[in-house]
């Protein structure tokens, strides 16, 4: 996702100059980067990448040479010894065709356009007909309610709707998805790496804490968003079920009613950070206050929040979150440290919250 905001930028800086657009449409064997993956060259600059580093110099040298008559499909080999049309000989074990088009069509505009409209979190199904020694290349621009945004001159009711049905061969399909967006509950010091790693990976953050001290802007540069928000007040926040949730306030009464507010309906990952004995103590009282069974609130939440990777300090919890929510995200998790019902039920027996209401837990915050 990374890329794609790499890419717009790249281009909204060189509006009048010309480049070109490489896009990986298929890979085979083993391959560093999957199909959708994109590369913009404008003069001596370039974003995204479209392998592992192996291909991009030799692509690059040759690309405005390449579509000096129009898009062209290229195929590069890097399997061992190879002895194709087009062999690399890297001996990465794989080969992938990569679409190349110059940016002067309004092909290329209509799906930078979709990129840019994909990071503001609109939709797109990008379907592009492949050039051959018969035919151009074709672009339709869908939305998410399959209206048709943008269409080449050459393209047909018919070719879209057999594009839609899985009908044709040549044919490109990408379906542009808005960035995962990651709200932090909570904005204390250990808050800023986990924004920060978040911002690598191209996401969309928020971060909420109800202490207007330690909710500013200038704490957090890489989000998107920093608000001063009251405990509970979700319809300020706009969560929906696709996004990811940490909730680490350090405040127990704040982590207390933001659990019972976001448990009935919550996102698809949702990470409370803390002890066991303290996450426990919560999700009892979540329970009462949701009337929610303690079983259904475990199995709503992760926590203790993470992948068990080890290590120490915020910038390793931060890490174990976000690689925890990355695989969340993609269909990917593994097994999880999730407390049970059982679990609650035994921590109860080391005391009850007297300890952590009315104090912050964990870290000091400097509110710098």
């Amino acid at each position: 996702m990374i890329e794609r905001w790499k890419i717009v930028q790249l281009a909204s800086q060189n509006l009048s100059a010309s480049g070109v657009l490489v896009t990986l449409v298929r890979a085979e064997g083993s391959s560093y980067r999957k199909p959708g993956a994109h590369l913009l060259t404008i003069g001596n600059e370039y974003a995204g990448t479209i392998s592992g580093g192996c291909l991009e110099a030799e692509v690059i040298k040759k690309a405005a040479w390449t579509v000096r008559s129009g898009a062209v499909l290229e195929h590069y080999s890097t399997w061992f010894d190879d002895t194709a049309d087009i062999p690399y000989g890297l001996g990465c074990g794989g080969s992938v065709d990569l679409l190349l088009e110059p940016t002067e069509t309004a092909e290329y505009e209509a799906l930078l356009g979709a990129l840019k409209r994909s990071l503001a979190g609109i939709p797109a199904t990008v379907v592009t007909w492949l050039p051959s020694e018969r035919m151009p290349m074709r672009r339709a621009v869908l939305s998410a309610s399959e209206e048709i945004e943008f269409r080449s001159n050459r393209l047909l009711d018919a070719d879209i709707e057999a594009a839609r049905a899985g009908e044709m061969e040549g044919v490109f399909v990408e379906r542009l998805l808005p960035p995962q967006r990651l709200v932090v509950l909570g904005a204390g010091d250990d808050a800023k790496p986990l924004v920060a790693m978040a911002a690598l990976l191209g996401w969309h953050t928020s971060v909420v804490d109800g202490r207007a001290q330690l909710s500013r802007v200038g704490r957090f540069p890489e989000a998107q968003r920093v608000l001063a928000i009251q405990p509970g007040k979700l319809d300020q926040i706009g969560i929906v079920p696709e996004d990811a949730v940490v909730l680490m306030t350090h405040s127990y009464e704040q982590d207390r009613e933001w659990l019972a507010a976001l448990l009935p309906s919550p996102p698809r990952y949702f990470g409370v950070l803390g002890a066991r004995h303290r996450s426990s103590l919560l999700v009892s009282e979540a329970s009462k206050l949701t009337g929610l069974s303690i079983a259904e609130c475990c199995e709503r939440i992760h926590a203790p929040v993470g992948l068990d990777l080890g290590g120490d300090g915020p910038e390793a919890i931060a890490l174990a979150v976000i690689a925890e929510v990355q695989a969340c995200c993609m269909g990917k998790l593994p097994i999880s440290r999730r407390l049970s019902a059982i679990d609650v039920a035994s921590q109860a027996e080391y005391g009850d919250s007297s300890r952590y209401v009315q104090s912050n837990c964990a870290i000091e915050l400097s509110g710098q």
